[in-house]
């Protein structure tokens, strides 16, 4: 089965005092490449994280939020009274001496000042990584299960192209068998309106058959009847199919542009602009296979 590039997943983690959300979404790229957004508390597991989610996400472009809401009273920054208090006495005695009166709003004046809020220092514990990181394997699931979901509609899309394509194939045949009989007599006819002139015969069919074996185009059906097939075994097959069924279906363009190419019949001709309206269709979602 088939995996999108595109996934979205999300998990919460409540603890004591905060709320950790983990959010992963991707889009199609032709790596991997990674964008994180962490809370500067979890921020020395970044390296961590990013070698266990390279190695589970594989590839596409994915963005990696992690962060955190407090829930609880305590705030991580506190008023510093001691400096708060200093700086109350600088200004009252300035004020004493210089004979100026305090202004009305000077106490938020006071709150401006450096080094007035502190913040404090959090440190991570192995006990609420623990949570933490449980809670981004939950993301990572959760994002691994939209691309299956993806995919399995991706794989519906592409039986149903490829099916069409091979059906196709099938309505050239008896425009391919009656062109061949319309060159030869059309040939034959206009040698035989050629009055007073005498051709070899023998060298008269080597150029005939030669002339048809150009137009014929067996070779190009059997080997599209092939790649139809294969592309189809490389979906049920194996993972991160998506840059093989990239190169499977430029050699599925390539057999039918020689077969347009070689058809010389406006009802083949019409059947293969058909192929190309639903191989584009196809090319265009295999970019977000992964």
């Amino acid at each position: 089965m088939i995996l999108s590039m595109t996934g979205f997943g999300k998990a919460v983690a409540e603890l004591s005092s905060k709320k950790v959300t983990v959010e992963i979404k991707s889009v199609n790229s032709k790596q991997l490449d990674l964008s994180t957004r962490i809370s500067n508390i979890y921020r020395e597991k970044e390296m961590e994280i990013r070698n266990e989610l390279s190695q589970q996400l594989e590839r596409g472009k994915i963005d990696l939020s992690i962060y955190v809401e407090s829930i609880g009273k305590e705030v991580s920054t506190q008023i510093n009274q001691s400096v708060v208090e200093a700086y109350i006495q600088q200004i009252k005695q300035i004020s004493e001496n210089s004979g100026i009166a305090l202004p009305a709003d000077w106490f938020s004046v006071v709150l401006r000042m450096p080094d007035v809020l502190k913040a404090e220092v959090q440190t991570l514990d192995e006990e609420e990584w623990s949570v933490v990181h449980d809670t981004l394997m939950e993301a990572v699931a959760q994002f691994n299960e939209f691309r299956q979901q993806e995919g399995a509609g991706l794989q519906r899309m592409f039986m149903q192209k490829i099916e069409s394509i091979a059906s196709l194939l099938k309505e050239v045949e008896p425009y391919d068998a009656e062109r061949i009989e319309k060159v030869k007599s059309r040939l034959q006819e206009a040698i035989s309106k050629l009055e007073n002139v005498d051709y070899d015969r023998n060298r008269f069919e080597q150029e005939l058959i030669f002339y048809i074996e150009k137009l014929d185009v067996n070779e190009e059906k059997h080997r599209l009847s092939h790649h139809l097939n294969y592309f189809i075994e490389t979906m049920e097959t194996g993972k991160g199919q998506g840059k093989k069924l990239g190169f499977i279906t430029q050699e599925i363009g390539r057999e039918i542009n020689t077969l347009g190419s070689k058809s010389n019949h406006a009802e083949m001709q019409k059947i293969v602009v058909m192929m190309k309206d639903e191989l584009e269709q196809i090319k265009e979602q295999v970019l977000n296979v992964l």
